[in-house]
């Protein structure tokens, strides 16, 4: 099933939007060969940042895109390239961006998809510059050992929709639960695509952790995801999770200037701010645990971080957070959330600890809420602790 947007409705957008980018650049996905890079090098396919336009930007080859764009096709075949994900995952759903690509889009897509063991992977030629290129006879013959065309398909071939500014979305639905590690998107004939996101969700073997193992309970690599939010203006939640530190403000969770404070600040008797505003995320963690220990970074944030910071813990069931989602969060969870971290003052550009001292709650728990006051930006979150399952979910 495919949904093509046009305009930000958000009332039709499709649920896996809130789960992990599996191929996205700053989780380690790369592309691994392309056909044909000749306007535009199939790299950026997988970066962050939504696609721009330079009218007047043309390079020897031609116009300037961000996005990944072959020449006119000339000889018998199809375009394709083949992606490795950063992560391995299982994927619930892709976007196909085609803005600003209105006369040069790929009409037709399709997917196929593998899992590859590390022995399995073959080792192709590095890509280096591709602009103006094709591949070449080395690279087909070095390609043709991974046997991509004989991959599972994912997304039979479907129609694209391109749009004139930056409003060309098209999603497509996903409904195998197979573990993947590599995607062939192809492309019919040719033509560009500016984006791809892969989203799904991460599988750790939790088997192979002991009960005295610590992990980051929270982490995207762990299956960490972002399951509800308030505002994601300027970065969405779910980039406090990523992998490493965070490079730059982009990489993190920035929202919206709150609209509800006051002429003229005032602080309590603490120094914490008075004002009426806030700002909520909700993790579902990568496995049910207790969290000893918390790391809240503000790195970037300098004129924009929170001024105080809360982090609560409950225990939801898949049906309790899909309902929790279906209303979102609106419903008041009463005595389900327990504080983790009490209200506390961030800094700017500072990685925050706290040990087992700060924190109010010892219990197993399967999600989290932060809550920022009264607006600004988190670059990392990090949950430290145990996994454990709740006592009524392990009978």
């Amino acid at each position: 099933m495919s949904i093509h947007l046009k305009e930000g409705k958000s009332h039709i957008l499709p649920d896996f939007l809130h789960l992990n980018d599996l191929a996205c650049e700053t989780v380690g996905g790369k592309v691994l060969f392309s056909t044909d890079d000749f306007f535009a090098p199939a790299e950026n396919l997988l970066k962050k940042q939504r696609p721009v336009s330079h009218a007047d930007l043309f390079t020897d080859c031609g116009k300037w895109r961000d996005g990944w764009e072959t020449r006119r096709k000339r000889i018998a075949g199809h375009d394709w390239c083949i992606i490795q994900l950063g992560v391995p995952g299982i994927i619930y759903g892709f976007e196909a961006d085609t803005s600003y690509l209105a006369g040069n889009c790929a009409p037709r897509i399709s997917i196929q998809a593998a899992y590859l063991k590390e022995e399995e992977i073959q080792i192709l030629p590095p890509r280096g510059n591709r602009i103006g290129t094709a591949a070449s006879e080395e690279e087909f013959k070095a390609v043709e050992e991974m046997r991509s065309s004989e991959w599972a398909s994912l997304v039979p071939m479907s129609e694209v929709k391109s749009g004139n500014l930056d409003t060309g979305h098209n999603y497509f639905f996903v409904t195998s639960n197979q573990k993947w590690t590599h995607i062939r998107l192809n492309i019919y004939p040719d033509g560009a695509i500016a984006r791809l996101k892969v989203y799904g969700t991460i599988s750790r073997d939790w088997s192979l952790s002991g009960q005295n193992d610590l992990s980051d309970l929270v982490a995207m690599v762990n299956g960490g995801i972002c399951v509800g939010y308030s505002d994601a203006q300027l970065g969405h939640p779910q980039n406090i999770l990523g992998t490493g530190r965070a490079k730059s403000m982009k990489d993190g969770w920035e929202t919206g200037r709150s609209l509800e404070r006051p002429p003229v600040l005032k602080a309590d008797d603490k120094g914490n701010l008075i004002l009426p505003g806030r700002e909520w995320a909700v993790f579902r963690l990568g496995h049910s645990g207790i969290i000893s220990h918390i790391e809240i970074d503000t790195s970037h944030f300098k004129g924009n971080f929170p001024d105080t910071c809360t982090l609560e813990a409950c225990i939801l069931s898949a049906q309790e957070e899909k309902d929790c989602i279906a209303q979102k969060w609106t419903v008041k969870q009463g005595t389900k959330w327990s504080v983790l971290l009490p209200t506390t003052k961030l800094k700017p550009h500072r990685r925050h600890f706290f040990d087992a001292t700060a924190i109010q709650t010892l219990n197993v728990c399967t999600h989290v809420r932060l809550t920022i006051a009264p607006d600004g930006g988190i670059s990392r979150l990090r949950l430290w602790g145990f996994p454990r399952t709740p006592s009524h979910m392990s009978k």
